[in-house]
């Protein structure tokens, strides 16, 4: 006698996933956080409906562009954002060359009739009402008849062949006129997936053994990181829940070695990390020396994801809540070996791995954000010793936020010392000359360091 059949959960359809991406971009439109949104979704639905949702907000700008062809007005606002992801994909069917690893391998599947009518079929979900899905019928059907007209016509439009606001394609030609098409191109590429291996657990060639054994194969980068040949779900990495490995940027690996190598300060040395959520670089200063180091972060509940990352990697730091910018609040008047101020920026070097950030800011932001990092750097500047370090840095590429943000200060400090930095690391597509790590170019964020010592007299 046979048992009762096994029951297998099904997969989402497209129409479903194509159904919440739509609800995600549109909320990325009305100003919410794309990683807010997806932390919503149900656990089955979420690796589906966010390689949609990057791929769709990596190509909102030609998505967008073209349906303003396609139509004569502009649809409401859950149905718009709906045909625009459909557009989105099937704008991928010829775009090999910007394939990545979150949305090739399924997208790609699908062919354009499928998309069509998955996307007809994500209305009827919604509840919409028939006409509704017999216009998305008719504009996707249209736009298959007339791609290569309707693409000419964008071809002089920025917004819709670079995927990004007309105000920040004009920043980045003015700020970075040799590299501007290089820095947009390489944000439209996901972000290979990059791990820190934790020293004080195990060493960098063992745990590479490690991967090699489960089929992942992986290059060096940095002092301590590692690039995977293709992502992995963090549940698969050897050790990870024992503290052996965290994932973290290799741009952002630099940030201990700048600051603590090659300065003379014995053990237990004094540090601040200012702005230190989620605890990535504070875990590293961390697993590098012997510390004590004081992590703040202004929002409690970031101020618990360092204590989990802490706990996880088995360090100890002192965490506490508070704004940095305001040091009468929390500082006990002794002065600090060494500052790192990772300073709130508008992550305009992180947008391969954050592509709604693009769509979020806005140009008045950026002079927004200088003014807050201005504050930050003239709060914390008297709190260093003589002969300490502070090292400046940002997930930006923008130059308001580096290059200008440093040169300002040293204009008012004359005890400020710009020792050698890295500056502005440029992201660039893979496969060109790279600035971090010749042996992986193109595999970094883009970010600013600028390390400023304290003269002694």
């Amino acid at each position: 006698m046979t048992g009762p059949p096994v029951l297998t959960q099904q997969a989402p359809s497209l129409a479903s996933q194509l159904q919440h991406c739509a609800r995600c971009v549109l909320a990325v439109e009305q100003g919410r956080s794309l990683s807010d949104v997806l932390s919503q979704l149900d656990a089955e639905l979420r690796p589906g409906v966010q390689a949609l949702s990057f791929h769709v907000l990596r190509h909102w700008g030609t998505a967008r562009a073209v349906l303003a062809l396609l139509v004569q007005r502009r649809p409401e606002p859950a149905l718009h954002a709906l045909l625009c992801s459909a557009l989105a994909l099937l704008l991928l069917e010829r775009d090999a060359a910007q394939e990545d690893q979150e949305t090739a391998a399924g997208a790609l599947r699908y062919a354009a009739y499928t998309v069509v009518d998955q996307a007809v079929a994500a209305v009827r979900l919604g509840r919409g009402r028939p006409q509704q899905a017999a216009f998305v019928n008719a504009c996707l059907r249209r736009f298959l008849r007339e791609r290569a007209r309707l693409q000419a016509l964008l071809a002089q439009q920025p917004q819709a062949r670079w995927n990004y606001p007309l105000w920040w394609i004009e920043r980045l030609q003015r700020d970075h006129p040799a590299r501007w098409q290089g820095i947009l191109q390489a944000g439209n590429q996901a972000g290979p997936m990059t791990l820190r291996v934790n020293r004080r657990r195990t060493d960098r060639s063992s745990y590479r053994q490690d991967l090699l054994q489960l089929g992942c194969k992986s290059s060096l980068v940095g002092d301590d990181g590692l690039v995977l040949e293709a992502a992995q779900p963090v549940q698969r990495l050897p050790g990870f829940a024992q503290g052996a490995c965290s994932v973290q940027d290799a741009a952002a690996q630099l940030a201990a070695g700048l600051l603590l190598d090659g300065r003379s300060w014995g053990p237990h040395a004094r540090v601040l990390d200012a702005c230190a959520a989620p605890g990535g670089k504070t875990a590293h200063l961390l697993e590098r020396a012997e510390l004590d180091l004081l992590a703040l972060d202004v929002d409690a509940r970031r101020c618990e994801r360092i204590h989990d990352n802490l706990q996880r990697l088995g360090l100890c730091a002192q965490v506490r809540c508070a704004d940095a910018a305001r040091p009468a609040d929390w500082w006990d008047g002794r002065a600090f070996d060494a500052i790192l101020l990772d300073a709130p920026c508008s992550a305009s070097g992180i947008v391969r791995r954050h592509p709604d950030v693009r769509w979020l800011r806005r140009a008045s932001d950026i002079e927004a954000l200088v003014a807050i990092q201005r504050r930050l750097l003239e709060a914390l500047w008297p709190l260093l010793k003589p002969g300490g370090r502070l090292l400046y840095c940002t997930c930006s590429v923008f130059r308001a936020e580096g290059e200008q943000q440093v040169q300002a200060f040293l204009e008012r400090h004359r005890q400020a010392v710009l020792s050698p930095s890295p500056g502005h690391l440029l992201p660039a597509v893979r496969g060109s000359v790279g600035e971090l790590n010749d042996n992986r170019p193109g595999d970094y964020d883009g970010f600013f360091y600028a390390c400023i010592d304290k003269a002694l007299a």
